[in-house]
C-alpha cells in the first residue's frame, strides 16, 4: 500500500547506540543488520536510522560534512544497501535522518563558501555584515546556549548557527541549495530509501530582513536554564516561505510511490499550528511530530486539547505522536510522578500512543520500559549537558546502548569499550530476559502491536472523546459497524469509571483493569478497551474531589 505510513509504526533506531559489530564501542550497521529480528518481532512497520551520513560527529551526526556517504563509524554504502534488502525482505520499510537546515562547518559547500563573498557558493549560508559597534546583526540565539552568529575572520561577516557553531545553517533562499538538497534526497532514494525524517524542518528559512525576535511573553513559572528559551523565535524559524519548500519536497517524494516524509516541529510556541500547516492537503510532507507529548505534561486535558485541536474542522494532515525520542528523558522516568510502577506506566504509554488517531513513533528500549540512564559529568558526551549542566544534564541518558544480554559485559552491546556506559538499571530490562517472560514489557509491546492490526479503527478510524473529569481520558475509536472504546487511568490512584452501552468483555491487552457490572475498576495507570456498537458507548467519570 503507498500510504502505508498512515497509522503506521515507526521504530526509532539510534545508530550508535543499538549494536556494535567491530568492538569499537560505537553501533554500527552491520550490527543493526545483526539485530533486525528483534524489530521485525515487534511488529513495527517502519525502522528511522537516527543520521548515519559522513561527520566529524561534534553533535552525534547532526553535523553532515558529506550527505552522500556513510560515515566509517556505521559502515559502508554497501552496508546499508544491505540493510535495506534485508529490512525489505523482513517487511519492514526504512527512513534515514534528512539533517538539511544546516551542514557541518566541515562540508565542502561551507569550506568553499567561506572563502570569499563573490565565490560560487558565497550566498549557500547565511552571511551577514557585523553592526558599527562590532556585534552581531541581532539578537538571535542558538538553542545550544550563547548568540546564534559566529564571526568569520576570511569574509569579515558573521555567519547564522542556530545550533553549534561547527553547524552552520544553509540559505534556503538561495534556489541553488533548495536544488543541491533536492539531489541529496534523490540519491537515498535511488538506493531504495522508504523516505525521510526531516530534522528541524522548520528551521529551513531565515527572516530575509533579519529582524530581531521579541522576548517571550511567558516563562509559565519555568526557569529559564537556557536564554534560548526567553525568546519568541518569530523570525529566525517557522517562516512562511517554507511552505513552497515543503511542496517541492512533496512533488520529489511523489516520483517515488511508498515513500514517506515525517517532520520534526521543534517550536515551543506553535508546535501543533506549524504540524496542521506541514501537513494539510496532500502536496505537503506526509506527517509530522511536535514536542507536545514529549515534555513533562501528563493529564488527560493536555492529551485531549492537543489531538482534538489537530483535528479540528476536519483537519486533513497526519501527526505522529511519540512519547520518548534521542532528544527528551524517557517516558518512564519523565512521568513517573504520574506511576507507583514503571512497568505498569510502561503498558498504559504503549496502549494509549497506540490507540491515538495517527501514526506512532516508538524509540529504541522503550518496548523494554528502559529509565532515563543516570549519567555522571566525566561520562557526558551531549554538547547541551556539557553547557547547561546541572540543570539540564542533556540527552545522553536516553541514548545509552541497549541491553541484549544481561549476563555479558556491556549488555551485548559491544566487546569493546562502549561510548556511553551501559547501567545496572538498563542491563536488568535486557532483551534476553524479557524474551522469555510472557509478562514482560517487551512481551506487551509484540502483544499489542500485533492486536492493533487487526482493528482497523486503530489504524486509521475517527476517534471522539468523552468529556470526564482528571485524570481518566477516554475515547471512542471508529470504523465500519464497530467501535473500540478506550479508557485510560493516568495516576498513580485508582478510579472507578461508568459505562454505558458497551460490550462488557475487555479486550486482551487491557492492564489493571476490572469490570464490576457496568463499573470499570482502573488501578494505578489502568485502562481499558472495550469494544461497542457504533455510536453508542459512553464513558462517564465525575471526580469526587
Amino acid at each position: 500500500m503507498s500510504d502505508w505510513w498512515r497509522g503506521g509504526v515507526i521504530y526509532q533506531v539510534y545508530p550508535r547506540s543499538f549494536q556494535d559489530s567491530n568492538g569499537d564501542g560505537v553501533g554500527d550497521l552491520p550490527g543493526i543488520i545483526d539485530r533486525l529480528d528483534h524489530i521485525a518481532s515487534l511488529g513495527v512497520d517502519c525502522i528511522w536510522l537516527s543520521p548515519i551520513t559522513q561527520s566529524p560527529q561534534a553533535d552525534m551526526g547532526y553535523d553532515v560534512s558529506d550527505y552522500t556517504q556513510v560515515d566509517p563509524l556505521f559502515g559502508s554504502l554497501q552496508d546499508f544497501d544491505q540493510l535495506i534488502r534485508r529490512a525489505h525482505a523482513l517487511g519492514l520499510k526504512v527512513i534515514m535522518d534528512q539533517v538539511v537546515s544546516h551542514t557541518s562547518d566541515q562540508h565542502p559547500w561551507f569550506r568553499e563558501s567561506c572563502i570569499s563573498r563573490n565565490n560560487a557558493k558565497a550566498d549557500w549560508y547565511v552571511w551577514a555584515d557585523a553592526k558599527p559597534d562590532g556585534s552581531p546583526p541581532n539578537n538571535w540565539l542558538s538553542v545550544f546556549g550563547g548568540s546564534a552568529w559566529e564571526w568569520h575572520t576570511s569574509r569579515k561577516q558573521y555567519y547564522l548557527h542556530n545550533f553549534l557553531t561547527s553547524q552552520p545553517d544553509l540559505n534556503f533562499h538561495n534556489l541553488a541549495v533548495q536544488d543541491a538538497v533536492v539531489d541529496v534526497m534523490r540519491f537515498w532514494l535511488d538506493r531504495g530509501l522508504d523516505g525521510f525524517r526531516l530534522d528541524t524542518v522548520n528551521y529551513y528559512f531565515h527572516d530575509a530582513k533579519l529582524r530581531s525576535n521579541p522576548p517571550l511573553k511567558s516563562l509559565k513559572g519555568l526557569p529559564a536554564t537556557n536564554p534560548y528559551d526567553m525568546q519568541s523565535h518569530k523570525f529566525s524559524k517557522s517562516q512562511p516561505e517554507n511552505v513552497a519548500w515543503l511542496k517541492k519536497l512533496r512533488k520529489l517524494l511523489d516520483q517515488y510511490p511508498g515513500t514517506t516524509t515525517v517532520g520534526e516541529v521543534g517550536d515551543d510556541e506553535r508546535g501543533l499550528e506549524l504540524m496542521k500547516l506541514y501537513t494539510s492537503g496532500t502536496d505537503m510532507l506526509h506527517q509530522c511530530y511536535s514536542f507536545d507529548f514529549l515534555g513533562p505534561k501528563f493529564s488527560a486535558r493536555h492529551f485531549r486539547s492537543k489531538v482534538e485541536a489537530f483535528f479540528a474542522d476536519g483537519e486533513t494532515g497526519w501527526p505522529c505522536w511519540s512519547f520518548s525520542n534521542h532528544d527528551v528523558m524517557r517516558h518512564v522516568t519523565r512521568w513517573a510522578p504520574h506511576s507507583v510502577s514503571p512497568t505498569d506506566l510502561s503498558r498504559q504509554a504503549a496502549a494509549l500512543v497506540l490507540t491515538l488517531k495517527g501514526s506512532a513513533g516508538l524509540y529504541q528500549g522503550e518496548e523494554l520500559g528502559l529509565p532515563e540512564a543516570d549519567i555522571l559529568y566525566e561520562e557526558l558526551t551531549d554538547p547541551r549537558g556539557m553547557r547547561f549542566w546541572p540543570e539540564d544534564k542533556g540527552r545522553d541518558g536516553c541514548r545509552t546502548p541497549m541491553p541484549w544480554q544481561h549476563h555479558l559485559a556491556h549488555a551485548g552491546f559491544t566487546t569493546g569499550k562502549p561510548w556511553l556506559p551501559v547501567k545496572h538499571a538498563q542491563s536488568a530490562l535486557s532483551v534476553d530476559l524479557q524474551d522469555k517472560d510472557p509478562h514482560s514489557t517487551l512481551n506487551y509491546y509484540r502483544s499489542i502491536l500485533a492486536w492493533r492490526k487487526t482493528h482497523p479503527a486503530l489504524v486509521t478510524g475517527d476517534i471522539t472523546f468523552f468529556k470526564c473529569d482528571e485524570p481518566v481520558l477516554a475515547y471512542r475509536r471508529s470504523a465500519g459497524n464497530k467501535d473500540l472504546i478506550c479508557v485510560f487511568n493516568l495516576s498513580a490512584d485508582p478510579r472507578t469509571v461508568k459505562l454505558s452501552k458497551v460490550e462488557l468483555a475487555l479486550e486482551p491487552v487491557s492492564h489493571n483493569a476490572a469490570l464490576d457490572g457496568a463499573a470499570l475498576k482502573l488501578g494505578p495507570n489502568g485502562f481499558a478497551i472495550l469494544p461497542a456498537p457504533a455510536g453508542e458507548g459512553r464513558v462517564t467519570f465525575k471526580s469526587s474531589r
